[in-house]
């Protein structure tokens, strides 16, 4: 039993836990909202706003035990330049978790976990996402008028060569007086078939005729 012990092991070893920390601490000060596990987001709100206090202090020491957790120099950068100013004199609270239903592969309950100061931050990045859906729908309406007037090019295309025919026929019925070829005459089916008969019978009575003869 885990009396009075503090924290999630979120099945893993303690470096494996901690590397883990690390790593969501960095890309929410680097992208200021992100979407993970519930017990991940609850477990990395602590850690971070630990991370926060410590940075408000902004003199060398402060700076020093940012940098054994957080190893990107841009977002300690912006931690110190941007985020601390920001913050101003708020007492904690500098993240909120806002928890979205269970995931469909394996039914973890899901969170987004987010800097409160910088909601203006993420509603830019949703109005962006929703133009560029938008100007997407545009582009695929735009194909689609393409390949219809494609679609009457061609059939305008071929109905061209049959009214170039009709005018030949005409042309060639006015050269003749009216009239028109004389089509070939179609033997009828009976005839082929006597033919076809009379081949047959005749290798057949040659080979009896020699037959009579050996037999003699």
């Amino acid at each position: 039993m885990r009396h009075n012990i503090k924290g999630r092991k979120l099945g893993r070893t303690a470096s494996h836990k901690s590397a883990v920390l690390n790593s969501l601490a960095t890309s929410l000060l680097r992208h200021k909202r992100i979407r993970t596990t519930l017990a991940k987001a609850k477990e990395a709100r602590g850690f971070i706003e630990g991370i926060i206090t410590k940075a408000r202090k902004n003199d060398l020491n402060a700076r020093r035990q940012v940098m054994k957790v957080i190893n990107d120099k841009e977002v300690i950068k912006e931690l110190f330049n941007d985020i601390v100013p920001k913050v101003g004199e708020r007492p904690g609270g500098y993240t909120r978790v806002i928890k979205l239903g269970n995931r469909k592969g394996d039914a973890a309950s899901m969170a987004i976990i987010e800097l409160v100061d910088y909601n203006d931050v993420a509603n830019k990045k949703a109005e962006a996402m929703k133009d560029k859906k938008e100007l997407k729908k545009e582009a695929k309406k735009k194909g689609e008028d393409i390949e219809e007037a494609k679609v009457v090019e061609e059939t305008s295309k071929e109905e061209e060569p049959k009214s170039e025919k009709a005018k030949k026929e005409t042309k060639a019925k006015k050269e003749t007086g009216g009239k028109t070829k004389p089509e070939k005459e179609v033997k009828p089916a009976k005839a082929k078939k006597e033919t076809k008969a009379k081949k047959e019978s005749k290798p057949k009575e040659e080979k009896s005729e020699k037959k009579d003869k050996k037999k003699k």
